[in-house]
């Protein structure tokens, strides 16, 4: 490997891509794909006949070893196959199962963002760090794009494992229904994941830019890593299996980081893919950065939430793009999108959309004002601007005939997106002004500007969109961990990729190596950046000590200014200057996380399946809900209950041999917060020193924030505290 590329032939260089494939649900006696999750691995050799020998059992003695749709034997065990409803929960009783659920599809979930969040272009880094590997899995990658030429870079790192899927000599596991806008190797056709793995780790590109917008350096969080990028999503979305078998691979490849930007769902961990892949990585010293996904801003959204896994929020950094509309008054409203086309302020009439149906297709208005696909009437709307009233991709719009379109009802924190006309996105209030000015004028008129750029004083905050917490499967777990830039971020893209990440390629011909979109698939990556310029460190951190780091130096942010508070940003924004040399961390190691399994209710046997050791549930611990080390603390109260709580921690001395730390308390009234003992006094690195830390009193509201800070002078290491009202 030499860390970037410019061929596809070459991927080896750049990604050691795993191209991971699942054949689709059948129909034929109602079968559709499940994942037998089988925990730890066992010996590879008797995998295949192990796995025979069970699907005869429950299917019938014809069904041999060319059934498997997916054999997980390299990191942990299991398998994918098509079974009936029936079959899979004859599967599930069998001996040494821990899982069985059906394969879904998940969806997936920058120039300027690197130095906002202060870390310079140039900075004193560690002669191993194009040693550190970040898996990236997605959609593939584009491997001519500048972001990740492989100039300079030396051979690969003995650790790593792994090999390449290239478009020659490719095999699949299992056929597939491939679609037209499929590669059937790693080359990324859609370009989220060529996004997503330059923001980790791009090269530096100077001049980089959407037509102009957001001219700048592009560059990842560490650009002298690796990346090894695991195609795990298609067109039609990202199967579990293609996730769990990326999980497999790299693992054993011997990556670093691993940067998945895919959503989730169970609040079960041993049914989520990515929790169970992530637990075997981290079993094996690599720490998964995930999505906390994009259904906010209400609470309990979460898709990310293992407590072995980072999951990061979306915020914002301080630049924003507009895009104007100025009408036939001369009056002009700001929206936002990317707009890139030039109506050379020409003036066009603007219509309503609700008032201008598809009688001919039976739409009536109650339909066309939100400018559905064939919902216009083409008579009435060609060569016009169409008002609608919802966000859309523009396709109806510029089907029908529009020049441009202006649609209403953004949120304040929305990021821009691209469409394939001119457009620009209102609030709900300039969208009923821009009404009343048709409604009332004679001949309407309008031009939408191209969009411009300037500076945000109020950054970060929160984007609306980010999935709020509190973390479903385990309450007392703060969850998301952190946040990082997420709205409007620069980076790679593939050129054969419209731009608009809602628009077709059919509808949209600009091919553009570089791209402005925004989601927590786009903080992810920014965590696994940072991540691995930890690592490159700290070679021997645990992934827990790693996520310690991230926290506990995050900037502090308002909840005033985010809905949700602790729940919208974890414990704050991400700062990649200080996260390297943090002072304390608290550590958690494998056997930790089995102890507060089982205090969650997992069976010992269901363990010691997942761990393949002699892992034990010690009596009296089901349910009971055991003090994992984390860097955080939440706290779910019923609402009437006065709350005596206690917290154990343990902190472990990195900062300098001899250090004295005191605990300072930020509590709101109501809520007494002591911390015993309140002074740590270290005699020497890596000496760990326990405290508890009690909550008594009661909250007036929802949510309720405080925090908890070790300060010796030099280091500030915080944490943050949320009490909160269980629903």
């Amino acid at each position: 490997m030499a860390g970037k590329t410019t061929s596809l032939l070459m991927l080896l260089l750049l990604s050691f891509a795993s191209t991971l494939l699942i054949g689709h649900s059948t129909s034929q006696n109602d079968r559709k794909a499940y994942i037998v999750y089988m925990g730890n691995k066992r010996d590879e050799v008797s995998t295949s006949s192990l796995y025979t020998s069970m699907l005869q059992d429950v299917i019938g003695s014809h069904i041999g070893p060319e059934s498997l749709l997916y054999s997980y034997k390299r990191s942990f065990h299991g398998f994918a196959v098509d079974l009936t409803e029936q079959e899979a929960q004859k599967m599930a009783g069998m001996d040494g199962v821990v899982s069985v659920f059906p394969n879904q599809k998940k969806e997936l979930h920058t120039t300027r963002s690197w130095d906002f969040l202060g870390l310079p272009k140039q900075v004193d880094r560690p002669t191993t760090e194009s040693d550190v590997i970040i898996g990236v899995f997605d959609t593939g990658i584009w491997p001519e794009s500048d972001s990740f030429n492989d100039k300079g870079f030396g051979p690969p790192p003995s650790k790593w494992k792994g090999e390449c899927q290239a478009s020659t000599n490719f095999t699949c596991n299992n056929d597939r229904d491939f679609q037209k806008e499929d590669f059937r190797s790693p080359r990324d056709s859609d370009g989220h994941g060529t996004h997503v793995a330059s923001i980790a780790a791009g090269n530096l590109v100077s001049k980089a830019s959407v037509q102009g917008l957001g001219l700048g350096t592009a560059r990842g969080g560490l650009p002298s890593a690796r990346i090894a990028v695991y195609k795990v999503c298609w067109y039609f979305g990202c199967d579990d299996a293609d996730i769990l078998a990326a999980f497999d691979d790299a693992i054993a490849d011997g990556v670093d980081i691993i940067s998945i930007s895919i959503g989730g769902s169970s609040d079960n961990y041993f049914i989520d893919t990515t929790a169970i892949g992530a637990f075997h990585a981290m079993r094996n010293g690599i720490l998964t950065s995930t999505s906390a996904g994009n259904r906010g801003p209400y609470l309990a959204t979460l898709s990310s939430f293992a407590p072995w896994s980072l999951s990061v929020a979306a915020s914002t950094i301080d630049r924003k793009f507009y895009t104007k509309v100025r009408l036939g008054n001369n009056k002009i409203y700001e929206g936002i999108s990317i707009n890139t086309f030039d109506l050379k302020n020409e003036s066009y009439p603007i219509i309503y959309g609700g008032d201008a149906p598809n009688k001919t297709e039976e739409y009536g208005s109650s339909l066309s004002r939100y400018c559905y696909e064939d919902s216009l009437d083409k008579t009435l709307v060609k060569g016009k601007i169409v008002l609608c009233d919802a966000e859309n991709d523009g396709v109806g719009q510029l089907l029908a005939g529009a020049v441009a379109t202006v649609m209403q009802g953004r949120r304040p924190t929305s990021g821009a997106i691209a469409f394939p006309l001119p457009a620009a996105y209102l609030s709900l209030e300039d969208g009923a002004d821009i009404y009343l000015y048709i409604n009332s004028t004679r001949s309407p008129t309008a031009t939408i500007l191209k969009t411009d750029d300037r500076k945000d004083p109020f950054a970060p905050y929160i984007a609306e969109f980010s999935s709020r917490g509190p973390n479903p499967a385990t309450h007392n777990i703060l969850k998301p961990d952190l946040a990082a830039p997420g709205v409007d971020i620069l980076a790679a893209w593939s050129p054969i990729s419209p731009i608009s990440p809602i628009s077709n390629v059919n509808f949209d011909k600009r091919a553009l190596s570089y791209n402005i979109i925004s989601g927590t698939s786009m903080s992810c990556p920014h965590g696994s950046g940072v991540a691995a310029y930890i690592k490159s460190f700290h070679p021997t951190w645990s992934p827990a000590a790693i996520k310690s780091a991230l926290m506990t130096t995050a900037v502090p942010m308002s909840p005033e200014e985010s809905s949700g508070a602790e729940f919208a940003y974890g414990a704050g924004n991400i700062n990649p200057h200080k996260s390297a040399n943090p002072g304390l961390i608290y550590d958690i190691d494998a056997l930790d996380y089995i102890a507060f399994l089982c205090g969650q209710g997992y069976s010992t046997k269901l363990l010691q399946a997942v761990t393949g050791d002699n892992s034990s549930c010690p009596k009296g611990t089901n349910g009971k809900v055991f003090d994992l080390n984390y860097p955080s603390f939440a706290l779910s109260t019923p609402s009437s209950n006065s709350i005596s709580h206690v917290f154990n921690r343990t902190v472990t001395n990195i900062g300098t041999s001899t250090s004295i730390y005191k605990a300072k308390v930020s509590a709101p009234p109501g809520l007494s917060i002591k911390v015993n003992p309140s002074v740590q006094s270290f005699t020497s690195l890596k000496q760990k020193l326990s405290f508890a830390l009690t909550i008594k009193g009661t909250i007036d509201r929802q949510i309720v924030s405080a925090s908890l800070i070790w300060d010796d002078g030099t280091f500030q290491v915080r944490s943050p505290i949320v009490v909160y009202e269980a629903f």
